[in-house]
């Protein structure tokens, strides 16, 4: 067997294979022995079709991808560690060359990633904007516990106010015709927490349990469902009940409220300090991350091929089209009237970032020959059972089913290794 390597243009790699007959016609008719065994040939039994009845019953090319699936994967396996390639994706055969008495002939390509050269990552000097808390910060923390462990009262004497909570059936109209998604009969709403229309809420004040009235409101601009942008709406409105909510008193009762294990209020508040100060922190290692990673696009120069953004596009596409449908918006639509090219383009530096970023973390992982252990697997595992609310177990076996989620934590584990490293060796200045 002979390989030769042929270095292309654009990162990409060009094999040559040729394997002598004597090995191509034994895996051949290995291949022959196989697929007997796997199909069923009218008039003979399981295993016994002779060689020329299987060829017109399955196919000469069924057999031919059978060889090239059993010898390819070790050549290409093997010429990969020779050379030390990092690979983008994984090789495709471009042509082959198939007989008995001859040789197989292959031909195939696969993408390499960029070079990547960075003078400099450790000690990088930037500058931030500081995150502080606000003063008020523990004040708005323990006003909000309070909102949650609020009681709601009935209210009949009196109409509703801002800080109420309503009870609503209502039904919304555009030119006429009836909203699609746009009714409900017993809706809960907080007045003073509305993610409704803008206007909407606000037209519920001061009306009385069991009023029927009409409000007029004028959908955003920038809403999502291209049908409502920019239109007037007019809804029916029945007030079932107003509830008023009733604040707990701050106090050492309600700190074993919010949890049974604060005895005093002075417990929780030093809990809350802690929780603030620790988000604090994040938000500030989060903007230092993203300084130093913006820092280091900047300073190093990477040729990435057009294949790769094309595939990091669709993949943003991809995620752009899950999140808008999410929203109730409609992607083929959206798409229609903004234009695809349009998008594209939009798309077309985030998907270039997004590549420069990895490989900049993965040539700092290989310079730091940083590894992912066991442990760290172990780590993200249970990450995951504790966000799913489930054991570490089933999480195993969901990575058992798909392999891919194995290859994300390992990026995971690796990235923020990096990003560590980088956040502890960066020289810091916070801007006055």
């Amino acid at each position: 067997m002979t390989v030769t390597i042929e270095k292309l243009e654009n990162n990409e790699v060009k094999l040559n294979i040729e394997i002598e007959s004597s090995v191509s016609s034994w895996e051949y008719d290995k291949a022959c022995k196989k697929l007997a065994q796997r199909v069923n040939v009218p008039g003979f039994r399981q295993g016994k079709a002779p060689k020329n009845i299987l060829e017109k019953y399955v196919g000469i090319a069924a057999i031919q991808k059978e060889v090239l699936d059993s010898l390819l994967p070790t050549v290409f396996e093997n010429a990969i560690e020779e050379n030390k390639f990092d690979l983008v994706s994984a090789p495709s055969i471009e042509s082959y060359e198939f007989a008995d008495d001859k040789s197989l002939k292959v031909v195939a390509k696969f993408e390499l990633k960029p070079e990547v050269n960075i003078d400099q990552y450790k000690g990088l000097e930037i500058e931030i904007e500081e995150f502080k808390n606000p003063e008020d910060a523990l004040d708005k923390e323990i006003q909000s516990l309070a909102e949650r462990l609020a009681e709601l009262k009935d209210i009949k004497d009196r109409k509703s106010i801002a800080s109420d909570l309503v009870n609503i059936d209502f039904a919304g109209y555009v030119d006429g015709e009836e909203i699609k998604g746009g009714s409900a009969k017993n809706y809960v709403l907080d007045l003073a927490h509305s993610n409704f229309i803008p206007g909407f809420a606000e037209q519920l004040i001061d009306k009385n349990a069991g009023e029927e009235f009409k409000i007029n409101v004028k959908f955003p601009d920038e809403y999502h469902d291209e049908k409502l942008k920019g239109k007037d709406a007019e809804f029916n409105i029945k007030l079932n009940a107003i509830k008023e909510k009733v604040l707990p008193e701050i106090n050492d009762e309600f700190a074993q409220k919010v949890n049974p294990n604060f005895k005093t209020l002075d417990e929780l508040k030093e809990d809350i300090k802690k929780y603030l100060e620790l988000s604090a922190k994040n938000e500030n290692e989060r903007r230092i991350s993203n300084k130093i990673f913006e820092t280091l696009i900047e300073k190093t120069n990477i040729d990435i091929q057009n294949n790769m953004i094309n595939r990091e596009i669709q993949a943003l596409m991809g995620e752009f089209k899950q999140r808008i449908n999410m929203q109730g918006g409609n992607f083929d639509e959206m798409l229609e009237k903004e234009g695809h090219q349009k998008i594209y383009d939009q798309l077309k530096d985030e998907a270039v970032r997004r590549l420069k970023t990895s490989l900049i973390v993965g040539k700092i992982a290989q310079e730091e020959k940083i590894n992912v252990t066991p442990e760290d697997i172990q780590a993200k595992i249970n990450e995951l059972a504790n966000m799913y609310r489930t054991t570490s177990e089933n999480v195993v076996a969901e990575i058992q089913k798909n392999v891919n989620i194995l290859h994300s934590l390992n990026t995971q584990v690796i990235s923020e290794k990096v990003t560590r490293l980088l956040i502890d060796n960066a020289k810091v200045n916070y801007k006055k």
